[in-house]
């Protein structure tokens, strides 16, 4: 009972640094460059966007670097997983959602398109730094047009903008900068992102070191760990987010947000844990989870391109779709 303990109160506790640590690097990010004069724009698409994505990211690495693939790739399918079937089934209980944007339809294909590419790493690779720095230099292609876009000034923005926008509404007090006069400002806004990294790094090695416990105290695959519970905990902060845009009946938003964190998990995440710590995609996540992944990939695609009306009672089967999910996952 005691190590059970010890392994729950490991889990919780690198949830909750991760998340402060999170918005505390997202925040003193975007002070430093707002002083430093860089665009809005910039600052949503990239400090932002990724911003929000460091605890994913901090997750995987620590988990490859530790000899859990299972943990460090499932960490990356489960979120995606989560976020179509989850978090967009519990944003659309809250409001309907119906997708008016083209520039979705767009971006879900570039969504599909990156899961597609797991998929065949899983089968035909292995997550080294070649396979990396492909998906990082599709993101870094994703974000360049990201930004030339939003910089025309039109009104159908991207996923990856939206990702910025769900996050900025759903903390407005957390973004803002103090006021350039303040004494030490610049050196207050360094602290905060430093201190939220340090929190993340050490948020991140108390999850997967309670996840390993977790798997060997039940006597599961780590994998089963990392595409359930710590894909899931990851993903709180989109869930917020998400929710948030439901109430405020913002569809686009809500499923660009869902959208662009698919887009930045693979390319970014995935990407980043391939260049530093080359790992192995487990044969069970290869043939059936990324697959899966792509399914439901295609099935924000296809939300995307028709403007298919997600009411409550659509919802609700996703919702159960993913509890299908997690029940054929866990053992008996």
């Amino acid at each position: 009972m005691g190590g059970l303990l010890e392994t729950t109160l490991l889990i919780l506790g690198g949830l909750v640094l991760l998340a402060l640590g999170g918005e505390a690097l997202v925040r003193g990010a975007v002070q430093i460059a707002e002083r430093l004069g860089i665009s809005p724009l910039l600052i949503g698409l990239t400090l932002v966007g990724f911003g929000t994505s460091t605890p994913e990211l901090v997750t995987s690495v620590q988990a490859s670097l530790a000899g859990s693939p299972g943990i460090a790739v499932g960490n990356v399918v489960g979120s995606n997983i989560a976020n179509v079937l989850l978090i967009l089934g519990a944003a659309a209980l809250i409001h309907p959602v119906r997708v008016t944007s083209a520039a979705l339809a767009r971006d879900g294909v570039i969504g599909a398109a990156a899961a597609a590419a797991l998929v065949a790493a899983g089968l035909l690779w292995s997550l080294d730094r070649m396979v990396g720095a492909a998906f990082l230099a599709g993101l870094v292609a994703y974000l360049g047009f990201a930004w030339w876009q939003e910089s025309r000034g039109t009104a159908d923005h991207t996923a990856a903008f939206d990702k910025g926008v769900a996050f900025e509404e759903a903390h407005p007090d957390r973004l803002r900068a103090a006021p350039a006069s303040a004494a030490g400002g610049l050196a207050l806004s360094l602290a905060l992102l430093l201190g939220g990294l340090a929190l993340v790094v050490l948020g991140g090695r108390l999850l997967v070191d309670g996840a390993v416990a977790l798997a060997r105290a039940f006597a599961v695959e780590e994998a089963l760990i990392g595409l359930t519970i710590v894909a899931v905990g990851t993903s709180l902060p989109e869930l917020v987010t998400s929710a948030i845009a439901a109430m405020r009946r913002q569809a686009d938003v809500a499923i660009g947000n869902v959208l662009g964190s698919n887009i930045y998990n693979v390319l970014g995440i995935a990407g980043a844990t391939g260049m530093i710590a080359p790992t192995a995609i487990p044969a069970g996540i290869a043939g059936f989870d990324a697959p899966l992944m792509l399914a439901v990939s295609l099935l924000l695609l296809v939300v995307a391109r028709t403007g298919w009306r997600i009411g409550r009672r659509e919802g609700g089967l996703l919702l159960g779709l993913y509890a299908a999910y997690l029940w054929w996952m866990w053992p008996a």
